[in-house]
């Protein structure tokens, strides 16, 4: 694998960039998917194809070289994808998944406090990247959906309920680790 960069930190148009677009436009037809046809093959597939690019466009952007967009843009999909998909699940009103509205409340204040924070620190030039650990965090929230969706488990809720509180552990765990690395990246530049 090169460690050559193929795009310069400006870039727009990159591989990475765009597979990040296709999942800026397949969350709408996947929270589609979710609201009214939530137990389905078809919504296992397009989740899963959204979840393929999140994975695969990290291992492009690391290979090409990451950018300024794709630092935005990736936790953007991220949050719209969990968020929307929580929510998605909620409205669906299926039976035994009314536990995921408090996880749902914590996630979304935690994505919005984060989001925040982020914006303040880049206005003084620091970058908090996402840790391995904040990656897993999404591949969690991302199964606690999918649960609820793969005809084999939605029946049985225990799955999505452990995966939800795991996701909302991991959510909070990473939020406060991000609080404190970003404190610790200012005082320095300080």
């Amino acid at each position: 694998m090169s460690t050559e960069r193929t795009y310069g930190p400006s870039a727009l148009l990159t591989p990475a960039n765009l597979m990040t677009g296709f999942r800026l436009v397949a969350a709408p037809f996947f929270i589609y998917l979710l609201i009214f046809y939530r137990i389905s093959w078809w919504t296992v597939a397009v989740g899963l194809s959204v979840a393929a690019s999140d994975y695969f466009d990290g291992i492009v952007a690391r290979r090409h070289g990451t950018t300024t967009s794709g630092a935005f843009l990736d936790p953007l999909a991220d949050k719209v994808i969990v968020l929307g998909g929580l929510y998605a699940v909620i409205v669906s009103r299926p039976h035994g998944v009314t536990f995921f509205v408090v996880p749902a409340i914590i996630i979304t204040l935690r994505e919005v406090g984060m989001s925040v924070y982020r914006a303040r620190a880049a206005r003084h030039g620091v970058s908090i990247p996402a840790s391995r650990l904040a990656k897993w965090k999404t591949f969690v929230q991302d199964w606690a959906i999918g649960f609820t969706v793969v005809p084999v488990t939605a029946h049985h809720p225990a799955f999505a309920f452990v995966t939800i509180w795991l996701a909302v552990v991991l959510t909070v765990y990473t939020g406060v680790q991000y609080y404190y690395a970003g404190k610790r990246v200012v005082a320095r530049a300080s």
